[in-house]
Parts: structure tokens; C-alpha cells; sequence
């Protein structure tokens, strides 16, 4: 009779297994899409330096995708309050016409939320043309500040922070350890002009004193030793910092420890502002990167974290919002009930003016996260993420 009773337990186990086989069968899949540039500068050559190239660690792919690897599987636990299950179709493509074609496409099949990993030019063109579509964006890696203002859409949220939000982060730094005069190195390449800007913008913010900007080139030509020598760069002017604008990276390199007058360098390198660095040992932040370490053999960068937030937030959203409806889940971004955990502090949310994420940015050397801003004693009087970027009074973006 006993093994009778016992047969029986395990049909009603086996039955109940299949049952809750069936039903997540029948639940509905949101699919996400991820797009991405076959050639794409960033990964390719900026900040690559020559040793490098001959390293085996120069093929080691870094692109974000890694990142939205992970959300993706850590998506599961969502399945059953989501009442759907996620997944993700990546298109690699030539250039931004053929991103909003794919996005089209996509967009028939019943897919409407879209991460991008591609350069600001490329997201400013597929939002721009894209914003008559029902579809969700998600930029994961752009930082440029226009893309938050003047080029602003409706429907393009920003995971990565903006370059006044990097700048911001560096000035309150430097004012909080009393370096208020600031010597500017900028490098010959628009976006380093454009970084420079942003630190001017911080700066006035702030009340540090640029005392001089000062352009630079690469290379070893005597005629040009004024700005390729950093005794002759940082010479003759008076500073207690340096800020390096150098996008490509190779000569601030060469910047700490190497001023005429001893000083802290930040920018580019010495002291940089990053979203993510693996060194960050609080807020389950180790337990994130272990993760990601584990399933990629590398560490965690910043365009991977822009990924898993991105999806994270996409996947919450539909969970708390009980929909997966565009309109519907873009609403919910943009309200105070929307909180982010992005394993680096205080919950994060999205700025209603310009869609921007609310989010701590960590100040790191090379190998270790020194602080995060905001500083202590900057204050906001809603929400002190908002002393870093652009706030209410100051953006243009109008939706």
C-alpha cells in the first residue's frame, strides 16, 4: 500500500512538472533587440595602443553585447512576475541607415524595445528618424551632450552618462580636495574639443579657475615641441590640476608623474570618471562582476554595464508596469516609481526632461575606484544625483 502511495506522489510531482512546463510555454516573449556597427571606431582603434597590437589581449572582443549577455540570462527570474519571458535578437550593421531599417523590420515582427551600441552620430540619426515609430531606444555607450539636449528624442533613453555628467563628477572632486586651478592639456579630435567644453561648463559650475587651455599633438617632431612635450605643455602657467581631454587616450598616458610642477591629473587618465570599474567593492557590485567574469573570461567595462542596465531596466519596467506595451512601459521609465539597482549605490531613475539615467559615477586610477561622485556635500534639494549632468533649468532638450 505504501509503494502504491509513494507511486502516486510521483505522477502528481511528474503531472505538476509538465503543467508548469506548459504554462511557461504559453507565456509571451518580449524580444528585445540589440544593434550594433560591424566597423564601430571605439572598439577598433581608439585607445589601442601600439604594444597592444601585438598583445593577445588585443582580440579579446569588448564590446557591449557581453553585457546584455548577462541581463539576459539574469532576465529568468523575472519570467514569473513579468508573466513573459525575454529574449534577444542582435543585428550587426553597416551604418545608421541600415540600423533604422533593421529597427523597422524588427518593429513588424512585434519587437519594440532597442538597445544601441553605437557612436552619437549613428544615435542621433536613428532616433531622429525613428521617433514617428512606436519603438523604445536605448542608448548603452553614446555620451555626447547634444544627444541629451538639442538631438533629444522622446523615445531614446540614456544608460550611458553624458560627458557634463563625467566633467561634473571630476570638478566636484577636485574642489572637494581644494585643487581649484585647473591647466586644460586637449588633444587635435572633435570630441576632445567636446570634452574640454563640458569640463568649461563644470568648471564655471563649480568654481574652479581654468588658468590656461593648452592643445597638444601626438608624435616626436622638433618642431612642433610645444605641443607634443610636456615640459613645454605644462611649463610657465600656474595649476594644482591638470585635466587631459584626449578621447584617443594614447597621450595622456604619458601625463602623470610627468608634469614640470608636481600636480593631480584627471581626465583622461590619472584620475578618470568611469560608470563602472571592476575595483568597486560595495552594493553587490563584486558579486556582478564575478558573474560577468565567469561567463566572459574578462572583466566587466563600462560599455558591458551600460548593456546589463539597459536590459535590466527594460525587464523591471514590464515586470512592475504588468505591460509590454511601448507607450505604456516608456511612461513607467519616466515616473517616480521606477527605481534601478545598478549595483553601485543610492536607486537610480530617469530624468523626465531628457530621459537621462540618474546614476553615481565612480573616480578610478587604473586599478582602483578612489571615491564616487557626488561628493559628500554636494547637495541637490530633490536628489543629489542631479548635482552631476545637466538639470531641469540648464537643459535644452524639449520633447
Amino acid at each position: 500500500m505504501h509503494w502504491i502511495l509513494r507511486l502516486a506522489g510521483v505522477f502528481l510531482i511528474a503531472a505538476s512538472a509538465v503543467k508548469s512546463s506548459l504554462g511557461n510555454d504559453e507565456l509571451p516573449t518580449v524580444t528585445i533587440g540589440y544593434l550594433d556597427l560591424i566597423q564601430d571606431v571605439r572598439y577598433e582603434d581608439w585607445g589601442v595602443h601600439p604594444v597592444d597590437i601585438r598583445s593577445a589581449t588585443a582580440t579579446v572582443d569588448r564590446r557591449a553585447y557581453a553585457g546584455a549577455l548577462l541581463a539576459i540570462d539574469e532576465l529568468k527570474q523575472f519570467t514569473r512576475i513579468a508573466k513573459a519571458r525575454f529574449a534577444m535578437q542582435r543585428e550587426t550593421v553597416e551604418n545608421a541607415t541600415s540600423m533604422v531599417a533593421t529597427i523597422s523590420r524588427l518593429r513588424q515582427s512585434g519587437t519594440y524595445f532597442f538597445l544601441l551600441d553605437a557612436p552619437d552620430s549613428v544615435v542621433a540619426d536613428v532616433a531622429a528618424q525613428t521617433r514617428d515609430q512606436d519603438v523604445v531606444l536605448f542608448n548603452t555607450t553614446a555620451t555626447g551632450d547634444t544627444l541629451r539636449n538639442e538631438h533629444c528624442q522622446q523615445h531614446l533613453f540614456h544608460i550611458a552618462a553624458s560627458r557634463s555628467m563625467m566633467a561634473d563628477a571630476v570638478a566636484q572632486y577636485l574642489v572637494s580636495q581644494k585643487w581649484t586651478r585647473v591647466l586644460v592639456l586637449r588633444g587635435p579630435l572633435p570630441e576632445d574639443a567636446e570634452m574640454t567644453r563640458a569640463f568649461e561648463r563644470s568648471a564655471e559650475l563649480f568654481g574652479l579657475n581654468i588658468s590656461e587651455i593648452r592643445d597638444f599633438v601626438l608624435g616626436n617632431d622638433p618642431r612642433a615641441r610645444e605641443a607634443n612635450n610636456l615640459n613645454f605643455l605644462t611649463g610657465n602657467a600656474k595649476y594644482d590640476a591638470v585635466f587631459v581631454a584626449d578621447i584617443d587616450g594614447e597621450f595622456s598616458l604619458t601625463v602623470p608623474f610627468a608634469t614640470q610642477k608636481p600636480a593631480a591629473v584627471t581626465g583622461a587618465s590619472g584620475i578618470v570618471p568611469r560608470v563602472w570599474h571592476w575595483s568597486y567593492l560595495r552594493h553587490g557590485a563584486p558579486q556582478v562582476h564575478g558573474r560577468f567574469e565567469r561567463m566572459h573570461g574578462r572583466r566587466m567595462g563600462e560599455a558591458d554595464w551600460g548593456a546589463w542596465v539597459a536590459l535590466k531596466t527594460i525587464g523591471m519596467a514590464i515586470a512592475r508596469a504588468k505591460t509590454s506595451n511601448a507607450v505604456e512601459v516608456a511612461a513607467y521609465l519616466r515616473s517616480d516609481k521606477l527605481r534601478i539597482d545598478g549595483s553601485k549605490g543610492p536607486g537610480m531613475s530617469i530624468r523626465t526632461w531628457d530621459n537621462q539615467l540618474r546614476q553615481p559615477i565612480m573616480l578610478t586610477t587604473e586599478n582602483w575606484t578612489i571615491t564616487r561622485a557626488p561628493i559628500e556635500g554636494f547637495k541637490h534639494r530633490t536628489n543629489d544625483l542631479d548635482t552631476i549632468g545637466h538639470g531641469e533649468r540648464d537643459t535644452s532638450c524639449k520633447f
